[in-house]
């Protein structure tokens, strides 16, 4: 029996169906376990496959060619002396396992299956997988070991179980995504079950962008005293090796690195440089175009494409009506400057007052609207696609989530693209980041440049400039106050009354409901909109799914508390 055992992780970057690429990647790791004489080698949840190939697994072709990918990656342990922890695909007869195997010179010694499958939020394994019987320990290098897969870990029986087994060390690989605080809470998590069961658990997590999903890696080791033993970087990949041994209190590490992990301040931009970085390369495109108009939010999406892809992959567009200021003018072209990306300026006038000239015997003599507004919003769009057409670069959109929440973007106009980083963003969050973007150089940037959005672009108030003098508060809410109700009626579910309550005076219930009622109207913008990088767990479209079509309106009324009866008699 070994008193000693060195065991590597491997966070990694798999993208979802390459099962020629994740096989290739699997097998380095492979080759880097060896070199580094790994004991046990483990990879992430469903890494063949990648996590989560969503309806891919009702094509019976990539069931065949994901077990064949398996049985390679079984094959390629022949000869070494790496045990091999496989998290794949399992078929038995016409059940579908979400499984782990263990390899081990050439060969499967072991097969366990996930027990607690996830069937809310972003996850819903139950549509095609089977729940396994509570798993087995295994053994390993003579050490008996315990494999939770991912969601067991979040439900007390399945490690209890192990470790009631005779488990001495719980491996557990994992695909969690990112959203805000996630990391701490998945930590909070480990550190409960291991004060639970009084083993060690080494927690291993996929990496990488996914289409709207972000996994963070930050893979770490807890062991029995609350001591975090082994951490991995956040965002990146890494391959983290940690060696162990058995004494008189069980197994504890004895050499193992901790990278600190990513800012609660850094994280969502560190998820939103990632997000971008993996949809552009891992859909085949190496270059982005975007509307730099001058405002916010097309700043801070310009600098999170600079730093995922390089200045020198990123075009920007001004785009000049006859109501763009010059200070719009003035700062696009400062903020490109001071990224470093490629400029270009494209006035739309002539061709909208040329649709409009056209439109005229139609319009008649209604007066001016939004639909006059909305025309340049269009223009836009059309032109910033044909760019995306002609040279091959994928046209981000840049609204953030207070404006997709009411509506405040204009569908086929500047919602047109591919992604959109800021899609979970609040409007306040947007300036929240941006100071922390201009005072602070990411890691793994490929913009090494600080105080990259002019302070003129923070510093002003928020327009579409579509008409004279035009201000997003001409028919928004400060949006300190919308992003508070949007909270409530998103991220909460709270109900008016709720929400009136918790603003203690600051907004009537007057102004809930019209922001309710806008968030419910654009509901079909939203299923149209381009995806982007989730950051929060009501993520508009793969966190939070409403029906268009949606009768219900909150009628609930303001509740005021009594006040408390006054006490009797003398103290």
């Amino acid at each position: 029996m070994a008193d000693r055992l060195r065991i590597a992780l491997a966070q990694l970057n798999p993208k979802v169906g390459a099962l020629e690429a994740n096989l290739a990647l699997a097998k380095s790791a492979l080759a880097d376990a060896v070199a580094a004489k790994a004991d046990i080698l483990m990879l992430s949840e469903l890494f063949l496959t990648g996590y989560f190939p969503e309806d891919l697994f009702f094509k019976p072709r990539v069931l065949e060619d994901a077990l064949a990918a398996a049985a390679d990656l079984v094959h390629a342990t022949r000869g070494t002396t790496v045990s091999l922890l496989l998290p794949t695909i399992w078929r038995d007869g016409h059940q579908l396992y979400n499984a782990v195997l263990l390899a081990e010179d050439g060969r499967v010694v072991a097969r366990r299956y996930k027990r607690e499958l996830p069937n809310d939020d972003v996850f819903y394994e139950k549509r095609y997988f089977v729940s396994g019987p509570l798993p087995e320990p295994m053994t390993i290098k003579g050490t008996i070991i315990g494999v939770p897969i991912c969601e067991d870990v979040w439900h007390r029986p399945v490690s209890e179980y192990l470790v009631d087994r005779g488990a001495e060390l719980l491996l557990c690989p994992n695909g969690s995504p990112y959203w805000k605080n996630k990391q701490h809470i998945r930590m909070d998590l480990v550190r409960a079950r291991v004060a639970e069961d009084k083993v060690p658990m080494l927690y291993l997590n996929q990496v990488g962008g996914q289409d709207e999903l972000v996994f963070d890696g930050a893979s770490f080791g807890i062991e029995p005293g609350n001591r975090l033993v082994f951490q991995g970087k956040s965002f990146e990949s890494d391959f983290i090796v940690s060696d162990w041994e058995r004494g008189a209190h069980g197994w504890r590490c004895t050499r193992g690195d901790v990278v600190p992990l990513a800012s609660i301040e850094e994280a969502p931009w560190q998820a939103m440089l990632r997000g971008l970085r993996d949809y552009v390369r891992k859909n085949g495109f190496s270059k982005v175009v975007l509307g730099l108009s001058g405002g916010i939010d097309s700043a801070i999406v310009a600098a999170i494409a600079a730093d995922a892809l390089g200045p020198e992959n990123v075009h920007c567009l001004m785009l000049p009506y006859r109501y763009t200021s010059e200070e719009s003018l003035r700062d696009a072209k400062d903020c490109a400057t001071r990224l470093g990306v490629r400029y270009d300026i494209v006035p739309i006038g002539q061709p909208v007052d040329e649709a409009l000239r056209e439109l005229q015997p139609v319009f008649g003599d209604k007066p001016a609207d939004v639909t006059e507004e909305n025309i340049q919003s269009r223009m836009r769009g059309l032109v910033l696609m044909a760019v995306s057409n002609k040279t091959g670069a994928m046209l981000l959109t840049t609204g953030n989530k207070s404006e997709m929440a009411v509506g405040y973007a204009t569908i086929y106009g500047d919602m047109n693209g591919g992604f959109n980083p800021i899609k979970d963003l609040f409007k306040m969050e947007v300036y929240k980041l941006a100071d922390w973007r201009n005072s602070h150089i990411p890691d793994g940037t490929l913009c090494p440049h600080g105080d990259v959005i002019p302070q003129a672009i923070i510093a002003k108030a928020p327009s579409a400039e579509l008409r004279p003098n035009q201000t997003d508060q001409d028919s928004l809410p400060p949006y300190p106050i919308l992003d508070e109700v949007l909270h409530g009626l998103v991220e909460d579910e709270l109900s008016v009354a709720e929400i009136v309550a918790r603003g203690n005076g600051r907004f009537d219930r007057a102004l809930v409901r019209r922001v309710e009622r806008l968030l419910y109207l654009a509901e079909y913008k939203r299923k149209q909109a381009a995806p982007g990088t989730k950051l929060t767990k009501k993520a508009f479209g793969i966190g939070r799914k409403y029906p268009i079509t949606n009768g219900y309106r909150d009628e609930s009324e303001v509740v005021v508390a009594a006040p408390a009866p006054a006490k009797q008699g003398v103290e």
